[in-house]
C-alpha cells in the first residue's frame, strides 16, 4: 500500500491546455507583434522590426540583377517561391509588377505580414505550387525571378523549361551539384545519397538526390514540398538553359566555396 502510495505522490501533474486566450496581443500595436505572430522563424531582416538575419530586403543579387536586366520599371514579373517577401520588397520599389507564388503556408503567411509592415501596392502574393501554376497557365510575364527555388525541384530541368514558356528574362540564383566539392564537405556528403540518369523533353541529364533529413522538422524550414530534391551539376544547368532556349547574359556571385553548396547566380534571354 506505502508503494502505490508513493507511485501516485510521484505522478507528475497534468500539462496545462493552452487556452484560446494565449493567441490574444496584449500590447499596443506595433510591427514586432506582427512578425512575433513567427518568431524564431524568419530568415529575413526586416527593415521595420526584429526577424532574422539575412539582408533578403536589401539583397546585392537583386541589384545586380536589376542592373543586368536595365531595370524593371513597367515590367510584369513572376516570381516563384518569394519565401518572406524580400526580393518582392526590392523588385516593386524597382517599379515592377509582381505575382509571387509561395506554397509553404507559413511563408505566405509570412509574406503578407511584409507586405502590410513595408508597403507593396504592386505585388500579389498567392498561395500554391508554383509548378502547377506554369504547367496550366497560358499568362506570360516579362521577367521570371527564381531565386533559391531550382535545388529544391524534384525535376529542376522541367522548372526550367515551363520558364521558358513563361517569359523571355530569368534572374536565378541556385546550389548547384559539385562531387569533389560535396564529397569533402561533412555537412553536404551525407545529405547527397544518390544520382541518377534522366531525360526530360529530349534532353539528357543527371540528378543528385539531396535529402533534407532532420530540416523537416524545423517550422521555419524553406525548402521543397517533399523529403528530398534534386540538384543538377554546373554543366547541365548551363545546358539544359539552352537546350531550352536561354541564352545566358551575365554570371555572378560564383561562390563554389558556398556552405550550403556551390551557387551562382545568373540572368539569360530568350535567344
Amino acid at each position: 500500500m506505502r508503494n502505490l502510495l508513493s507511485r501516485l505522490r510521484r505522478r507528475p501533474e497534468p500539462t496545462p491546455q493552452r487556452s484560446i486566450l494565449d493567441e490574444y496581443v496584449t500590447t499596443a500595436p506595433s510591427p514586432q507583434n506582427a512578425v512575433d505572430i513567427f518568431a524564431g522563424e524568419w530568415s529575413s531582416a526586416l527593415p521595420v522590426a526584429e526577424a532574422g538575419p539575412i539582408p533578403l530586403f536589401a539583397d546585392d543579387r537583386v541589384e545586380w540583377a536589376l542592373d543586368q536586366l536595365g531595370g524593371v520599371a513597367g515590367a510584369r514579373v513572376l516570381e516563384l517561391g518569394p519565401l518572406e517577401g524580400g526580393h518582392t520588397y526590392m523588385l516593386t520599389r524597382a517599379g515592377a509588377d509582381v505575382l509571387a507564388v509561395e506554397s509553404q503556408t507559413r511563408a505566405y503567411l509570412k509574406c503578407l505580414i511584409a507586405k502590410e509592415l513595408v508597403g507593396m501596392p504592386s505585388a500579389r502574393f498567392v498561395l500554391g505550387d508554383f509548378m502547377a501554376y506554369l504547367r496550366d497557365s497560358s499568362m506570360r510575364f516579362d521577367l521570371v525571378f527564381a531565386s533559391g527555388v531550382l535545388y529544391h525541384m524534384r525535376n529542376p530541368v522541367e522548372t526550367i523549361a515551363l520558364t521558358a514558356r513563361a517569359a523571355d528574362q530569368i534572374f536565378l540564383w541556385t546550389h548547384y551539384h559539385d562531387e569533389e566539392i560535396v564529397r569533402a564537405s561533412e555537412l553536404l556528403s551525407p545529405r547527397f545519397t544518390t544520382s541518377e540518369t534522366s531525360s526530360y523533353e529530349g534532353f539528357e541529364h543527371t540528378l543528385h538526390r539531396f535529402e533534407y533529413e532532420s530540416a523537416l522538422q524545423l517550422k521555419g524550414f524553406c525548402g521543397g514540398s517533399a523529403p528530398h530534391s534534386n540538384w543538377l551539376s554546373r554543366d547541365d544547368l548551363t545546358a539544359a538553359l539552352e537546350h531550352f532556349g536561354w541564352r545566358i547574359k551575365a554570371v555572378s556571385f560564383d561562390t563554389p566555396d558556398h556552405p550550403h553548396g556551390p551557387a551562382l547566380a545568373l540572368v539569360a534571354t530568350k535567344s
